[in-house]
């Protein structure tokens, strides 16, 4: 059977959807609560995984988000609120590709324009977009074992030279700052509202929903844990360190000697970003071919359309990251409020009976 396998999931929960994380979320954290990032990073994290147990009781049904709304509130419903969850999977896209578009340009390159640097990623995606939305499984078997071995190998270069002391006073930033940071960094954790798409396509064992949102826990830990060692590392400096991921570990101290084998590990989580930063359009093609498709696949067609627009968005606002990051994150975070917790929130009520197991 074409399906996601419970052990897949959990790789994606545990060890794929933290890498998404990394980049800039660290500093943006930084600026609005300082040596507090871990308090909405960890609220967030919590939160996410209460949204991630409710999609999870789902599963057992075997059946798609579309079909549990249209059963409950009829097809005309099932096709707005998918219509919905469409445009809002494809806008939840803009940043962490925005955001990988930088990285290629200040990391991997230094004179070539952006357009041409990262122009290749949506072939990438556009080819990875065409196929069946399950095809993802067999790809977190093997991304979840590599993005364990890059974060481990990133931290083991960094942790050594972390001041934990600098993360000292807690909570000198105040409850509402800490809310406010939490607010504005929910852009990062759009885990939930991509299970919703899944749904029907993951493989029922008995505790999924439990397991799954202990996973998810798990992921989250450790990415506070890079948290925790980025400020301990950068402390007063750590506003300016953007690409988090890829600078924590150049101040290790064999480095002199064994020269930059550290970037082994940053391409290699890298390569996992890349394949995460297209799950969100990936979802969108999925969610567009059961709206428009009538039964017939046509997903090759969206998948062109969805990256070109993408794409001319990419262009359009390289140069304008800064703006588009405020309005996005500071003055729509609602919008993310709405579909990655109310939305899989509610969605536990789709269930046939209030004491169905799962």
């Amino acid at each position: 059977m074409n399906r996601i396998s419970a052990r897949q999931l959990f790789f994606f929960l545990a060890c794929i959807a933290p890498v998404g994380k990394l980049v800039l979320m660290p500093a943006q954290l930084v600026h609005d609560v300082g040596n507090d990032l871990l308090f909405p990073a960890a609220i967030n994290c919590l939160l996410q995984s209460g949204a991630v147990f409710c999609v999870l009781t789902l599963v057992r049904s075997q059946k798609s988000f579309y079909t549990l709304v249209a059963e409950r509130a009829g097809r005309a419903a099932a096709k707005i609120i998918l219509a919905l969850l469409m445009l809002f999977l494809f806008y939840a896209a803009i940043m962490p590709i925005l955001e990988q578009s930088l990285l290629v340009q200040n990391i991997f390159y230094d004179t070539l324009p952006s357009v041409l640097t990262f122009a290749p990623f949506f072939l990438f995606s556009l080819f990875l977009c065409a196929k069946p939305l399950s095809c993802r499984g067999r790809l977190w078997d093997l991304l979840g074992p590599l993005a364990i071995v890059a974060f481990v190998g990133v931290l083991a270069f960094s942790v050594g030279q972390a001041d934990f002391g600098a993360l000292l006073p807690a909570g000198i930033s105040g409850v509402g700052s800490i809310f406010k940071g939490a607010a504005r960094s929910l852009g990062w954790f759009c885990d939930s509202a991509i299970l919703l798409v899944l749904l029907g396509k993951l493989e029922y064992r008995k505790g999924i929903a439990l397991r799954g949102m202990l996973f998810y826990l798990l992921g989250g830990a450790a990415v506070l844990l890079f948290l925790a060692v980025f400020y301990g590392v950068f402390s007063d400096i750590a506003l300016r360190q953007i690409f988090a991921f890829t600078k924590i570990s150049k101040y290790f101290s064999g480095i002199t000697v064994l020269g930059r084998i550290d970037f082994l590990f940053i391409y290699l989580l890298a390569f996992v970003m890349a394949f995460y930063c297209s799950l969100p359009l990936h979802a969108c093609v999925e969610c567009a071919n059961l709206l428009f498709g009538d039964g017939k696949v046509k997903t090759p067609l969206y998948s062109a359309a969805v990256n070109a627009v993408m794409f001319s968005l990419t262009v359009l606002l390289n140069l304008s990251f800064l703006r588009t990051g405020e309005v996005i994150l500071y003055k729509l975070f609602w919008i993310f409020l709405l579909f990655c917790l109310l939305l899989p929130v509610l969605s536990v009520f789709l269930r046939r009976t209030p004491h169905e197991k799962f």
